[in-house]
């Protein structure tokens, strides 16, 4: 298979993501700089930082409690938490989709490539739940405004239409199907809000439900199969 669906498939990362690690010069293919969409298999020696990698038989999906002041990234020398150093978990994970550092809540993380890129592609409309609090009343001209979607000045895109529902006098829910970065905290700023606390609560099917900052669960069964599916694939393919 070619190089970069390899280091996926291996769940370092997603395609994308592998083929920046290629161009940083960070890849080997048995002691050499490999070649952008060069085939490999696992008779070769495809390393990644140093580290030999290999192919997956039994894929790990969880659901996980990012706390605020963790980091989605495996490399940052300014973050003091990065995800995948204080998820306790018996082999290396990487997560699909990510949470600003200033948000909490819902993060899939898993060692399948695959569903990782399938779950980042924008394109594919996959729904993401969250609760968001802001520093002043939200009124109807505000969720109106939201759902409609917002034009986002310093990135020259307008959002998709979502849903946004009013909880409580400062608190509203968004199901958002894109993800731009800090994309909610963009949207508030843009109707003069300022985001309080944010929290993700669902990602596609899966949800926080009960866990604590920090907890994790497996998912598995008809969950694990309902997730698959939706991203158009199957479950342990």
């Amino acid at each position: 298979m070619r190089l970069n669906k390899y280091i996926a498939s291996c769940g370092i990362c997603s395609r994308r993501d592998a083929d920046k690690l290629i161009d940083e010069g960070r890849v080997t293919v048995d002691g050499n700089k490999p070649v952008m969409g060069m085939q490999v298999d696992d008779s070769n020696i495809v390393m990644v930082d140093g580290v030999r990698i290999s192919l997956i038989k039994e894929k790990t999906v969880l659901a996980y409690y990012k706390e605020v002041g963790v980091v989605c990234s495996e490399r940052d020398e300014h973050a003091s938490k990065l995800i995948t150093d204080v998820l306790k978990y018996p082999k290396r994970l990487t997560y699909a989709g990510r949470l600003d550092k200033d948000s909490e809540g819902l993060i899939i993380m898993t060692d399948d490539g695959d569903i990782i890129e399938a779950m980042m592609r924008g394109s594919k409309g996959h729904e993401k739940e969250y609760i968001v609090q802001v520093d002043k009343t939200v009124t109807e001209d505000f969720i109106k405004k939201m759902s409609d979607g917002i034009f986002l000045e310093e990135l020259n895109v307008t959002t998709r239409k979502c849903t946004v529902s009013k909880i409580d006098e400062n608190v509203f829910s968004i199901i958002l199907t894109q993800g731009f970065n800090r994309q909610i905290r963009r949207m508030c700023d843009a109707l003069g809000m300022k985001v309080i606390s944010l929290k993700r609560i669902r990602v596609v099917n899966i949800r926080l439900n009960d866990l604590k900052p920090g907890e994790y669960r497996e998912i598995v069964g008809k969950e694990l199969s309902e997730l698959y599916r939706a991203c158009g694939m199957k479950a342990g393919s």
